[in-house]
């Protein structure tokens, strides 16, 4: 009896360990609607139905790189809007965005620091053979593409004009 109890404990575990960050996601929804976290359940069937929009609108299955694009986009509107509610002196409306935020980021890869995104600036630049601003639309093509999700495009851009200029 205890044999069988561990082979099934066994086949369990590696298919938490490979699940793919949509299943994690889902997963994460109802580990909240059990916890009763009401902010991070409603954060994240946000995300959910935005990943649904997609699907249904492009008839296509999302893969992890796809997900990801969509978080990037919903933490950059979340940024967006918090902005706007601290000008408005609103912030209640402001500390949700912050909290989904929150939420989100920790299913986006981490971030560079300053100065790992300027060494693999640098080196694009190298690749690219760009020696002037007027060469930066080269650089922001690879580096946007190679950079994806590790940095968010506005450092990418204030990154390579500092070191083009």
């Amino acid at each position: 009896m205890f044999y069988f109890a561990i082979i099934v404990v066994a086949k369990i575990i590696p298919r938490k360990m490979n699940m793919s960050l949509r299943e994690q996601i889902n997963q994460d929804v109802k580990d909240a609607m059990k916890a009763k976290d009401v902010k991070k359940r409603d954060a994240l069937r946000l995300l959910t139905s935005a990943f649904k929009q997609i699907e249904v609108d492009e008839r296509r299955d999302l893969s992890d790189d796809d997900i990801i694009k969509i978080i990037t986009q919903q933490v950059k509107r979340r940024k967006d809007s918090a902005s706007q509610y601290k000008e408005a002196g609103r912030d209640d409306l402001m500390q949700i965005e912050l909290d989904e935020i929150s939420f989100y980021e920790a299913y986006l890869p981490k971030q560079l620091s300053d100065d790992a995104l300027a060494t693999e600036v640098s080196a694009i630049i190298e690749q690219v053979g760009a020696t002037t601003m007027k060469d930066m639309g080269k650089v922001m093509g690879v580096a946007s593409k190679s950079l994806a999700g590790r940095a968010d495009g506005k450092r990418i851009n204030e990154c390579v004009k500092k070191l083009l200029s």
